[in-house]
């Protein structure tokens, strides 16, 4: 299989409007999933062929380039692409187009027997002009269709069942008018029009955000799920559900469900940045992550009490906070909790038993390596509890209960809002499994105040001194102590991955086993300090100190040690919700200083949707 991070923006649209307009908005607004190239294929209706217009580059400099809005007809299909399979080039870009030129089709994940789909294919007498491992399908249902004389339906149900790999597939048959979408392991979603003529538009997407401004009614789609958009005779339009997995695709019902926020939620307002926004955002998300249902809580708590061992599994900045909540967990409720990351969690598999517990994090509910864990658990007849910020995702369709952050989307590559909010939820449930759920909820709320202040312009506009001063250095360490060391490398990570300036993050006490060496004069160095933990940080501060380090305080009360220090106030366990932020503000400033994009960092995308 191939190791790297895939996530492609999807979007579909039938209905009486021209469709240009309606996907070129929606590919704005699945940028974040991907920005390297992007297509648009539409039926133009004066002479019943495919439409296409696609180049490598972003959404809006193709715009420039070939004017993707005089695409004529009221159907079609647009894709934003994140390179896996071929490199960033006009020929490789969605959407792919059959042989006979009726097919065509955009796709996020990755085909894993494209080879040996392509090699069959060619020896038939077909065609590539990509490297991609997309353009396989359109040919494959080509084949099906014109050598075999069988109908589209039925084709793409054979070629679905002939692909290996997560996938979600969207194509489009320009002879009927169809589009069918079908997920195996990637996200896909179905937008329903809204308005009293709800059956006139139909919408499919990798996000909903791509729809948002259109239409609230959505239907999740599971795993097996093939939906089928038709244009009736008088104009309208129907979908049906079928699993395409079973004989000619067995029916299934998905229900329809509102979604709660609105497209302003998904929008930058007044921000230069999503990023930005999403930081000054956790005033509220982090009220709503921990105005949870306490039944649900309470559920999971039990859970957990009758469990023989419990794991916290995640990836990137969604195990640094299943790492920071087991030691709260051990810390306030007496209980250990194994803190393991989701890709590594294959180790651990001979432990698990029927009565082990696996609560997996995940802000997508899409992470292919959460996605595995969950799976290996299930066979082993674990019990799962998924912590997520999407509803309908695959982890809340292979979990046994689920949690939602509510933290509403989140476009920045770079997980901030939902990396707290993460944090609340976990640190709600250890105080509900310590019998304390009411202190728990007053605590969280009190954070309001805190973390207003902590997001104000005049909090970045004092951060910005030392941003500019960073900006310079190349290295950058980090240290922490107990929970406040998972916070340490949190705060590494999100330097890294926006400003591209290497962070490395240590507890405290282990940076004198060797890194410490690498230390030399105004070598920048973050200490986080709680009351608990200040003693013997400071100590390791004074390590660096010694050697010429540059020390940054977060924290507390000020330090005459530190050369610059920014005040959070003492928040118990609750310190690493709040400690992370000023480093959030950093990380973003740093990226602006240096002429990144800190929404689109380079070679990251929102989640890793493929191994």
């Amino acid at each position: 299989m191939t190791n790297v991070s895939s996530m492609c923006g999807i979007i579909a649209y039938t209905g009486i409007e021209p469709a240009a307009p309606i996907l070129y908005e929606g590919l704005k607004r699945l940028e974040y999933r991907g920005y390297d190239s992007a297509g648009i294929v539409t039926i133009n209706p004066e002479n019943q062929l495919f439409e296409l217009k696609k180049d490598a580059g972003r959404v809006q400099d193709i715009h420039q380039k070939h004017n993707l809005l005089d695409l004529k007809g009221t159907i079609g299909i647009a894709h934003t692409r994140w390179a896996t399979h071929g490199g960033v080039t006009h020929n490789n870009a969605h959407p792919h187009i059959s042989n006979n030129g009726k097919i065509a089709v955009i796709h996020n994940g990755i085909i894993e027997n494209y080879k040996e789909l392509r090699s069959d294919l060619i020896s038939k007498g077909f065609t590539f002009s990509s490297e991609t491992d997309t353009e396989v399908v359109p040919n494959l249902i080509e084949y099906w269709m014109r050598v075999k004389g069988i109908g589209f339906i039925e084709a793409v149900m054979k070629a679905l069942r002939a692909v290996e790999g997560n996938f979600a597939l969207v194509i489009l048959d320009k002879d009927s008018k169809t589009i069918v979408g079908a997920k195996n392991g990637s996200p896909l979603v179905l937008g329903v029009g809204s308005n009293a003529h709800s059956k006139k538009e139909l919408f499919l997407a990798s996000d909903i955000p791509a729809f948002l401004d259109r239409t609230k009614e959505v239907v999740y789609l599971y795993d097996g799920d093939m939906v089928i958009l038709n244009v009736l005779k008088d104009g309208m339009r129907s979908y049906e559900i079928v699993d395409y997995r079973e004989g000619r695709g067995k029916s299934v019902m998905r229900p329809v469900q509102s979604v709660s926020w609105d497209i302003e939620h998904a929008a930058k307002g007044e921000f230069d940045h999503f990023m930005l926004k999403e930081i000054s955002e956790q005033v509220e998300t982090i009220q709503r992550a921990a105005s949870q249902d306490r039944e649900v809580i309470e559920d999971i708590t039990d859970r957990i009490r009758k469990a023989r061992g419990v794991f916290l599994i995640g990836c990137g900045s969604s195990f640094h906070a299943c790492l920071s909540a087991s030691y709260l967990f051990s810390k306030l409720a007496a209980f250990h909790i194994n803190a393991v990351l989701a890709s590594e969690f294959s180790a651990y598999e001979d432990f698990l038993k029927k009565d082990t517990l696996v609560i997996a994090v995940s802000q997508s509910g899409e992470t292919i390596d959460v996605l595995d864990a969950i799976k290996t658990a299930k066979e082993k007849g674990c019990q799962v509890v998924s912590i997520v910020n999407v509803m309908g995702s695959s982890a809340t369709q292979f979990a046994d209960k689920s949690l939602f952050l509510n933290a509403g989307p989140e476009v920045s590559v770079l997980s901030t809002k939902t990396y707290t909010a993460q944090l609340a939820v976990l640190f709600l449930l250890a105080y509900a499994l310590a019998d304390k759920y009411d202190e728990g909820v007053k605590k969280l709320k009190y954070l309001w105040n805190i973390v207003y202040n902590l997001t104000a312009a005049t909090t970045r506009n004092r951060i910005r001194q030392l941003s500019d001063k960073l900006a310079s250095h190349e290295h950058i360490f980090v240290l922490g102590r107990g929970s406040l060391y998972a916070t340490a490398l949190e705060a590494a990570l999100k330097i890294k991955e926006v400003s591209y300036i290497h962070a490395e993050a240590f507890a405290g006490g282990e940076l004198k086993h060797g890194s410490i060496s690498l230390i030399g004069k105004g070598t920048p160095c973050v200490v986080f300090v709680s009351k608990d933990s200040e003693k013997k940080i400071l100590s390791n501060a004074m390590e660096v100190k010694s050697r010429g380090g540059y020390l940054v305080g977060i924290g507390p009360s000020p330090i005459d040690l530190f050369d610059f220090f920014i005040k959070v106030p003492e928040t118990e366990e609750l310190n690493p919700i709040c400690q992370i932020i000023p480093i959030q503000i950093i990380a973003y400033q740093l990226a602006v200083i240096l002429g990144h994009d800190p929404d689109r960092p380079r070679n990251l995308a929102k989640s890793v949707t493929v191994r």
